[in-house]
């Protein structure tokens, strides 16, 4: 499988990863600029200068620069890269093999393959799978090292908070979207009488098979005047201020799956099925109530000697001990230790995925076998589940995170630009 098939941001990553050949066949490498207490090498430059190449070449509307140019461009920001991982050296953060797996496997996804065929592909054009993987791992360094030293800089308050959902942008996010499928009895501008007469009746009738359990899509293609009869009537997401005022009441109280009876327009008569819907005031989340005890391997704990002590507390729980003692004793979780293991009520995409997965196939009550994520070794309990209607609290954390997000962009580039004051630097030439 040819990489060229594979998409571009996937391609930026993996061509970063180019086999440094000179690297490796010379002992000695020229220094193309010092940081700090660390070097750029001259190997690195010609590498990523190699990428950004062949970057600028496949978008055929843009030149390359002059040679100088374009080489003091991609040192600068070497240097600034190097600067960065130093700051995330200093600061202990690290990428366990455990989320980079993670994340080359969404990589691999996006491109609709599994991680062995992805790799496949990589060594089918060349390129070098381990440093692949370790580049990719430096690029989320580069993410987590600037969300660390960024948001700490950036404050949300409620009086913006508010602003924005009463801004032109904010009422957007707030309308509902509906996937919709129609079916359409037209009528002519000068309809007459007997002409609405008999499309209601069709209207009525087609309703009617609805109800029996006739398909809407099979319908629609069979009998629906509409443009996209042939689709099935299928309408894709529309939010209520994209659809006449008649139709958009006709399904701002149907749930997914339900359909409306017929409705009339200047243009005839409408069926409408709402597929499934976004957004809006009223947002019924599926939750969870879980707690959990949680092992990581530490300084005077390996990774035996917690897996042997997750495992036993295992089997502790299932001869009756107190789930809550067992955490408030051993949990290396603080914040839920202290609370019995108690992690309140969650919600799809709160945890990371290996703790989901656990979770939703767990019963009320059950108590999960040890199972590892990132994080290392959990034992998890669900305690209930709800419905929960959290449509103002997440249209908040949408404002917040919206204006979190613009902050973050603003401020990043003080950041930078602070940090590379701070540096001392010393190109070579």
């Amino acid at each position: 499988m040819a990489l060229s098939k594979l998409r571009q941001p996937l391609l930026a990553l993996v061509l970063l990863a180019t086999p440094l050949a000179s690297l490796q066949a010379e002992v000695l490498d020229r220094i193309a600029a010092v940081v700090n207490e660390d070097i750029v090498l001259e190997s690195e430059l010609e590498q990523r200068l190699t990428l950004v190449r062949q970057q600028i070449t496949a978008r055929e509307e843009t030149r390359l620069p002059p040679e100088d140019v374009l080489r003091q461009q991609v040192l600068d920001r070497l240097i600034l890269e190097n600067i960065q991982l130093q700051l995330a050296e200093r600061q202990g953060i690290r990428v366990p093999d455990l989320q980079l797996n993670e994340a080359m496997n969404r990589i691999a996804a996006q491109n609709n393959m599994t991680l062995a065929q992805f790799r496949e592909a990589l060594i089918a054009e060349g390129q070098n799978y381990a440093q692949a993987r370790e580049q990719i791992r430096r690029e989320i360094l580069l993410t987590q090292v600037q969300q660390s030293s960024v948001n700490r800089r950036i404050s949300v308050s409620e009086q913006e908070i508010q602003s924005f959902l009463e801004s032109e942008l904010g009422q957007q996010q707030v309308q509902a979207e509906y996937q919709l499928r129609n079916i359409l009895f037209a009528l002519p501008e000068n309809a007459t009488p007997e002409m609405i007469r008999k499309a209601e009746e069709k209207a009525k009738d087609a309703h009617a098979q609805l109800e029996q359990g006739t398909s809407f899509a099979e319908l629609a293609i069979a009998i629906s005047n509409a443009p996209n009869a042939l689709q099935g009537g299928e309408l894709g997401w529309r939010r209520e201020t994209e659809l006449p005022e008649t139709l958009a009441n006709a399904i701002n109280k149907l749930s997914p799956g339900e359909y409306s009876r017929p409705v009339r327009t200047p243009g005839g008569f409408h069926l409408l099925l709402v597929e499934d819907k976004r957004g809006g005031k009223v947002q019924l989340v599926e939750q969870t109530k879980v707690r959990h005890i949680l092992l990581t391997p530490n300084e005077i704990r390996n990774d035996d000697q917690t897996r042997r002590l997750i495992n036993n507390l295992y089997q502790r729980l299932r001869e009756g001990q107190p789930f809550d003692d067992l955490a408030r004793r051993y949990s290396d979780d603080p914040a839920s230790g202290s609370q019995g293991g108690d992690l309140g009520w969650t919600q799809d995409g709160q945890m990371v995925p290996e703790f989901e997965q656990v979770m939703n196939r767990s019963g009320k009550g059950e108590i999960s076998e040890p199972f590892e994520s990132r994080f290392g070794w959990h034992i998890l309990q669900v305690q209930d589940y709800r419905t929960q209607d959290l449509g103002e609290e997440m249209l908040e954390s949408q404002a917040r995170n919206s204006i979190r997000q613009r902050k973050f962009n603003e401020e990043l580039g003080n950041w930078l630009r602070e940090i590379r004051s701070q540096a001392y630097i010393e190109r070579k030439n």
